[in-house]
């Protein structure tokens, strides 16, 4: 058996070495390295997979949230809400401009933020939400839209973990997340379900006015060279990633399907299991399974079984991680703003008993047996432990 990786990106790239090598020789050789002919071809490719018009792409998502609330001339103290259970990314940059996040809390069968929760924390200073399609499927977007709209907010997605999903409405009609709101935002960092060989992010918008200022703020603020009609920043998505980019979203929907496949496998093995909830799939979306992550259920000190679980899958050749032990609002970066305060036992809950196992585009049967054959037999054991 190959050893398990949380994420493989070996195999997945010795799948596609003549066609990414290529694309890298191609750029070493025309020595257009920032911008050029790839990051072209790579925007138009995106915004065509997405069907969205404005594609702008950046250095990674964390930039990409950034320029996004920048180009909506959100001022200091204008309040943005955002779920706690999500990764530090989404927050920190809501701060980070002076803003003042206001944690919400989540579904507790999709893990992402919860429309009632958005409703009851709208004040007159709030300018924004940002929903967070969390693990692989879209967050409610019918929903929040229509809160966005009575109440004249922006809508922010942080689609880093969910590229390729898609919302379906109740008329019927289907978008892919990212491009419902008022500008969607992702991240290609390597383990990303697309990813290139290094950071980058990118942003998208339908609205041409928006997507012409997210340029000028990426490029130091301005639209033509040493003319500076904005404060920026540097952001850019080199040449060297999008190459790689351009063959890996040709292969997008195939990974995405390799994904399903394995999360089918995972979820027929858990089937039943009083102790282990397999991911809930939201009728309103397709799940891309960034993440597979189960909720351990009906035990005592859950958090000290999960991480004992996760120590025992180590010591077994199988990777975990905790997605995510500690909730946004109890970071220490946020006491300033009353994190602390927040009672989010929806949130609280979670994060002692979430734990996501190797999920990628190359796990075999073999693989995915050994896994849930050493998750099951964890589990069993501490059935087995407390009721003799």
């Amino acid at each position: 058996m190959r050893p398990i990786q949380m994420v493989d990106l070996k195999q997945q790239y010795l799948k596609i070495k003549d066609d990414v090598d290529a694309g890298i020789k191609d750029v070493i050789e025309n020595t257009a390295f920032i911008g050029g002919k790839q990051v072209q071809e790579f925007t138009t490719n995106l915004s065509g997979y997405l069907s969205v018009p404005y594609v702008i792409p950046c250095a990674n998502g964390t930039d990409a949230l950034q320029i996004a609330m920048m180009a909506l001339d959100l001022q200091p103290g204008d309040e943005v809400i955002t779920p706690s259970f999500t990764y530090v990314a989404t927050t920190e940059v809501i701060a980070l401009l002076k803003l003042k996040p206001v944690f919400v809390e989540v579904d507790p069968k999709t893990f992402c933020i919860d429309p009632a929760a958005i409703k009851a924390a709208i004040t007159p200073r709030t300018k924004a939400i940002v929903p967070v399609h969390l693990y692989g499927q879209s967050a409610p977007m019918q929903e929040i839209l229509q809160l966005a709209k009575e109440h004249g907010l922006y809508v922010i997605e942080d689609n880093a973990q969910a590229i390729g999903a898609e919302y379906t409405f109740e008329d019927g009609t289907s978008l892919k997340t990212g491009t419902m709101g008022t500008i969607g935002t992702t991240s290609f960092f390597p383990s990303k379900n697309l990813g290139c060989f290094g950071d980058g992010g990118a942003i998208f918008t339908r609205d041409e006015a928006l997507a012409n200022r997210m340029r000028m703020i990426a490029n130091h603020g301005q639209s033509r060279r040493y003319y500076h009609d904005m404060v920026g920043c540097n952001s850019r998505l080199d040449a060297l990633q999008a190459a790689v980019l351009n063959v890996k979203l040709t292969k997008l929907d195939e990974y995405t399907a390799a994904r399903q496949k394995a999360a089918s496998f995972y979820d027929a093995a858990f089937a039943g299991h009083p102790h282990i909830r397999t991911p809930y799939k939201a009728a309103y979306s397709s799940h891309v399974f960034h993440q597979y992550t189960i909720v351990l259920e009906q035990l005592e000190n859950p958090a000290e079984v999960r991480n004992t679980l996760n120590q025992y899958l180590a010591e077994n050749q199988v990777p975990s991680m905790i997605y995510y032990p500690v909730p946004a609002h109890k970071q220490k970066m946020f006491e300033a703003f009353g994190g602390e305060a927040y009672n989010l036992p929806v949130t609280d809950w979670l994060t002692e008993r979430v734990i996501s196992l190797p999920m990628h585009t190359e796990l075999d049967e073999q693989q995915l047996k050994w896994i849930t054959g050493h998750v099951i037999e964890f589990l069993n054991k501490q059935m087995t432990r407390h009721t003799s």
